[in-house]
């Protein structure tokens, strides 16, 4: 069952040619949703555009993540979309 609480979560980027950065605060409110733009994120600094990165999402409680992202450096580029769930 996921959190039914207001809780913040560390975001943390991996990149091939660079150190990680973060981490970013989320907070999402429990049973709700939040739709997350990356490049809104700023604190601690901006997420680098036209780099290659991974995204971890930290919690100490079970959470569920639906990830979308969309590539748009090029039109012929699509949109991915990947749900998790915790696991024991």
């Amino acid at each position: 069952m996921p959190a039914t609480v207001t809780r913040m979560w560390p975001l943390l980027f991996f990149f091939a040619d660079r150190e990680p950065v973060g981490p970013y605060r989320v907070t999402v409110a429990g049973r709700h949703t939040l739709h997350l733009r990356f490049n809104d994120l700023d604190d601690p600094q901006p997420i680098p555009r036209d780099t290659d990165y991974a995204s971890v999402f930290e919690s100490d409680v079970p959470i569920i993540v639906q990830h979308t992202r969309l590539d748009s450096r090029r039109a012929e580029l699509a949109l991915l979309s990947t749900v998790t769930y915790p696991q024991d």
